[in-house]
Order: structure tokens, then sequence, then C-alpha cells
């Protein structure tokens, strides 16, 4: 049995707190709202997020930090935007041995940097491990089979989770590539607005699945670019997030897509979900990294314009009326250089 902190009672910090819980550890839950937590624990449920999933009384749900002090393992389950407060705000409840490990699935917006280099200037003596993959809160809570990557610098660290989260619902695979792993997470959420807004136009299957494709050729091409390994973009951080967040309603990226592919706005498409959408913070940030690195991703940059105001139909039309290319793209490369 471990120590486990989680900070933040979204749907994924409740969700593992949940799981963790069940399977015998002792679990402190911090939020930063007061209010929220009372609701949580007058509730024994989150309503609004994960509606009849019980919080067990045995999960100290506590709106005071220090409640959660010198835990085994910290987890950080807050969105991208709040991710370096958090971390900044954690220090003082670390010993010197704590685990530290990060669900969210975006980029730091203005510096662009990956969350594990954020945590890293706030909490330089505990190398970050960072949990992705193919997993909506809603199933982890109810126990759904689920398989996700434990990916760190510090393969004790990573093996740490492996051995103490994994169970008869959760398996845990780790990696060493911390790049690969997140840019996986981040930009596969930027697809997935876009394959929503191809569902709410009712493009259909061909105009979707070559969007996904395309898209995660994308993904990968920057993520080489950055030092990630390729092979990376082919298993659960990469493929498999990608797969689950594109076609499912637990996606707020791929509803936020639906409803501006079905006239909404962006702004108002934002509003109805209500929720933070990691997809369009971190479209920008993507945009801004492939000028950097000099990386073509045109779907990056159609949503980007499309955000921006621009009309999704002209935005179509645009893409499919790119040039034509050879889908090995190393051919391709290597004739542009000839």
């Amino acid at each position: 049995m471990a120590q486990i902190t989680i900070m933040g009672t979204g749907g994924f910090g409740i969700a593992l707190a949940v799981m963790c819980h069940r399977y015998g550890h002792q679990v402190t839950l911090w939020g930063k709202f007061p209010e929220e937590v009372a609701t949580i624990v007058k509730n024994g449920e989150h309503k609004k997020l994960l509606p009849g999933v019980p919080v067990n009384p045995g999960i100290h749900v506590t709106a005071q930090l220090e409640d959660g002090k010198e835990p085994d393992l910290l987890i950080l389950a807050v969105p991208s935007f709040a991710v370096r407060e958090t971390a900044r705000r954690a220090a003082s409840i670390l010993r010197p041995d704590t685990v530290v490990a990060n669900v969210a699935k975006g980029l730091e917006s203005g510096s662009h940097k990956l969350l594990s280099q954020v945590i890293g200037e706030e909490l330089p003596e505990h190398p970050v491990v960072i949990l992705s993959g193919p997993s909506h809160a809603e199933e982890i809570a109810r126990g759904v089979p689920t398989t996700i990557v434990a990916a760190s610098s510090c393969r004790e660290r990573a093996e740490f989770l492996q051995d103490i989260l994994s169970n008869e619902t959760l398996r845990i695979y780790v990696s060493d590539d911390l790049v690969g792993s997140q840019l996986g997470g981040a930009l596969k959420n930027i697809i997935a607005v876009c394959a929503g807004i191809c569902d709410g136009l009712g493009l259909g299957d061909n105009a979707k699945a070559a969007l996904m494709t395309r898209g995660l050729a994308e993904i990968a091409r920057l993520g080489v670019a950055m030092g990630a390994d390729s092979t990376t973009f082919a298993g659960l951080t990469g493929i498999g997030d990608l797969i689950v967040t594109c076609t499912s309603m637990h996606s707020r990226n791929y509803r936020t897509g639906l409803y501006i592919g079905q006239g909404l706005s962006p702004k108002e498409a934002i509003e109805r979900v209500g929720m933070t959408v990691e997809g369009c913070l971190a479209a920008a940030s993507a945009w801004e990294l492939a000028r950097e690195h000099g990386v073509d991703m045109p779907i990056v940059e159609q949503l980007n314009l499309v955000l921006d105001g621009k009309d999704i139909r002209q935005a179509i039309t645009d893409l499919m009326g790119r040039p034509s290319r050879h889908e090995n793209e190393k051919i391709w490369l290597k004739e542009q250089r000839a």
C-alpha cells in the first residue's frame, strides 16, 4: 500500500483517486476550490464530471494541502495551464524521495514547453513520470480495462509507478521517451478537435480516417524533429491516444470540434463544453513549434486559422488543394534535397 496525494479534483483526479483507493492505497485528493471540495464531500461524488461514481469516504478530499504531506507518490491532475503553479505549490509537502507524476496532456502556453520541463523547473530534485495513453476518466473510474504508459528519464521511478498502480483493470508499460509520449498526448487533442469538426459537418468515414492518419504523421514529424523516437507514435501514447480521443463523446476536444462543425463559433463551442479544451490551447503552441523546427503541419495550421475565424469549408478546400506529395515522406524529402 502506498500513500498517494492527488492534486486536482477534475474528472481525471477523481478517477485516479477512486481507482487507487479501490486497490488499497491511502489517498488524499486535494482541490484548489473549497466550495467544490465541500460539494464533493457532501454529495459523495462529482455530479457534474463523474455522476454516479462514488467517492468513497475513505478518500480524504480536502482543500488543505498539508493534509497530503510527505506522500510516496504525488500525482498532478490539473489542466496544462495550472501545472506550473500546482507543482510550485506542491514543493512544500514532498519528501526527497517522493515520486512525482503528471497526467495533464498539453504544452505550456507562451513558452511552448513540455510539461515535464515545467515541472522540472519547479521541482528540480524530483524526476517526473508522465502518465499518458488512451484513458478516459469516466472509464478508469468505473474499472474498465485500460492500458497506459509511464514515461520518465528515471527508470526506477517509472517502474515504481508501474508496480504500485498496475492492477486487474490498469496495465502500465514504461518508456524513456518523454518527448514523444508528451507530444503524442498533447497534439492528438488538436487532431481530435478536427475530427469532431469532420463529424459535425457530416463528412463521413473517409475524411475522418484520412484526417487521423495524416494528423498522426504531423505529430510524428514534429516529434522526431524535437528528439522523439519515431516508434513511440505507433504506440499507446501515439496512435492509441489519437484513436480514443478522436472517436468518443467522452472527449471534450472531440465535442468542441463537433459543435464547431455544427455551426457554433469556436468561442461558443468551448463555452458549451464548459471545461478546459486542451486541443484549442495547444494548437497555437504546436504551430509555433512547427515553424521553429521547420516542420510542415498543415492540419494544425488550418485549425489555428479556423479558431481565428477562417471558414471551415475553405480550410478543407485549402488542405485538399495542397501540392501532391509522396506518402513515404522520407522519399519525398530525398527528392526535395536532390
